[in-house]
């Protein structure tokens, strides 16, 4: 009947207008909810922001709340992995060349950053910047699903990859993009760690020393875990933004190459095979607690940083870094460019370090260690690269222990166990020559193998997850083979026929 279908219109018109109230109005009352609980525990400056972010993320960026889902971690640092899945924390420091697919895990490369709160390029609203810089408040699912489906289907219509249009290299192409600059970075991280040595060593600050708890690597493993917090989690967006191959390069290349755990286990070692067993478990547990502060206190630091830069430059909505798009590696061309002067540097210092290896080892001088860990330190870097795709898999087909870093803690004891194998034949042979060649592979090989920034950064994860069980498992999982077989391969035999 017409009155029939033009009281059904009218009944469905009203329903309409109740439903965009109530959501209007529960929409309003949760902005007003986040606002005022925020009140309670932000300093009035976080408060302007928040209120800002807030306001902007439920109009203009509701997706974000929905793929997320944040809270003000236990340090106070501005992020907090609580709702991240267990298989992606165990990627945060490194995923190997699975970043060649662009996956990473169950999630894409960019989601892995979008995590950190880093992402260089998406979600175009500065709440996003502000939910990870001051902290946001945690949206049921319910609520979500009732309040914020319509619009951020609309939202995401709206975002986008206009402004991510990368030039896509081959993948052999890809490969070398990759390897290249990791391997230069490599060689410059054995570089300063040698220079750290001697800086704060028995020849200058004699701050570190063989025979104590302050062992040679120690401040290189700050430095690196320090500045691993930086362009490895905080700036890694925005280093991102110019190149994944630089971002790459710097934290795996550099910071993984800068920092050893098999160094470390090896002068523990030899603490406790000349009978210093208290210094040698207080070398292993304060230099744990000093590299994880380290890391966190990089994290706070470049939080701060990254905050007044941004506000510095004036970021605009679709790219919420203060990167100039014009510094971004995207045409061929600047592809080419960047690989042929990655080569070019790689093929210089190891034509350099060949030329001083022959020279010093004729000699056979003690700067021999030097060149030859240089020669062998990128091969080093590419193994533990490749090592880390196994991150987040877990174990057997049902895949257990997603949560483990495996390719890491697997680079860490293999490169510890060698460590031992290389100092026992180091103390049985007799030529000098053969000497000053096992510990360059030592330094360098052996040294890059090896890393502790990417150990810190995958342990800081698991903590702020609220895991805090499974971060101190991880840390035995990797000390308690690696110092047992060591003994093993190394103390024993120093035991046994009385090595000096």
């Amino acid at each position: 009947m017409p009155g029939g279908s033009d009281a059904g219109d009218c009944g469905e018109e009203a329903k309409k207008r109740t439903s965009d109230g109530l959501f209007s109005e529960r929409s309003l009352s949760v902005r007003t909810h986040f606002e005022s609980q925020s009140a309670n525990f932000l300093s009035p400056s976080s408060r302007r922001g928040f209120r800002r972010s807030s306001s902007l993320g439920g109009a203009r960026d509701p997706g974000s709340w929905r793929r997320r889902s944040i809270s003000l971690s236990r340090d106070g640092s501005s992020r907090s992995f609580e709702d991240v899945p267990s298989e992606v924390i165990a990627q945060v420091g490194d995923s190997g060349d699975r970043m060649l697919d662009g996956t990473v895990g169950n999630v894409t490369a960019d989601n892995l950053d979008e995590l950190y709160g880093t992402h260089p390029r998406r979600y175009s609203s500065g709440s996003h910047r502000e939910s990870w810089r001051k902290g946001s408040i945690r949206l049921s699912h319910d609520l979500e699903d009732g309040i914020l489906e319509d619009e951020e289907n609309r939202f995401s219509a709206k975002i986008g990859d206009s402004g991510d249009r990368r030039y896509k290299l081959s993948r052999p192409l890809d490969y070398m993009a990759y390897m290249l600059p990791m391997a230069v970075f490599g060689i410059l991280g054995v570089f300063t760690r040698h220079l750290l040595q001697k800086l704060f060593g028995p020849g200058c600050l004699a701050l570190t020393r063989d025979g104590t708890p302050l062992y040679l690597d120690l401040p290189a493993n700050m430095v690196g875990s320090f500045f691993m917090g930086w362009f490895g989690l905080v700036f890694k967006g925005d280093v991102r933004h110019v190149s994944d191959h630089l971002a790459v390069a710097l934290t795996t290349g550099f910071m993984g190459s800068l920092t050893t755990f098999s160094g470390w286990n090896q002068k523990m070692l030899d603490l406790s095979s000349e009978d210093h067993w208290v210094f040698a478990a207080a070398g292993i547990i304060l230099g744990f607690f000093i590299v994880n502060e380290s890391f966190r206190y990089g994290v706070a630091s470049a939080d701060f940083l990254r905050e007044h830069l941004l506000n510095l430059f004036d970021e605009t909505p679709d790219r919420p870094t203060f990167v100039p798009d014009r510094w971004a590696v995207r045409r061929p061309g600047q592809h080419a460019a960047a690989m042929t002067a990655a080569l070019l540097l790689l093929c210089s210092l190891w034509g350099v370090s060949g030329a001083m290896t022959g020279t010093s080892l004729d000699g056979l001088r003690d700067g021999s260690v030097l060149w030859v860990a240089c020669l062998a330190a990128p091969p080093g870097v590419w193994l533990r690269w490749y090592l880390a795709r196994f991150n987040g898999r877990g174990l057997g087909k049902k895949a257990v222990l997603k949560w483990l870093p495996i390719g890491t803690m697997a680079a860490n004891i293999l490169a510890a166990l060698a460590m031992g194998a290389l100092s026992t034949a180091d103390k049985e042979v007799d030529s000098r020559r053969a000497g000053l060649i096992i510990r360059g592979l030592q330094f360098g090989f052996l040294g890059c193998l090896s890393t502790v920034s990417t150990f810190a950064a995958e342990v800081y994860a698991m903590r702020q997850s609220g895991h805090e069980g499974r971060a101190l498992a991880y840390a035995a999982a990797t000390f308690v083979p690696s110092f047992a077989m060591g003994t093993l391969i190394y103390s024993v035999p120093v035991w046994i026929r009385h090595y000096h």
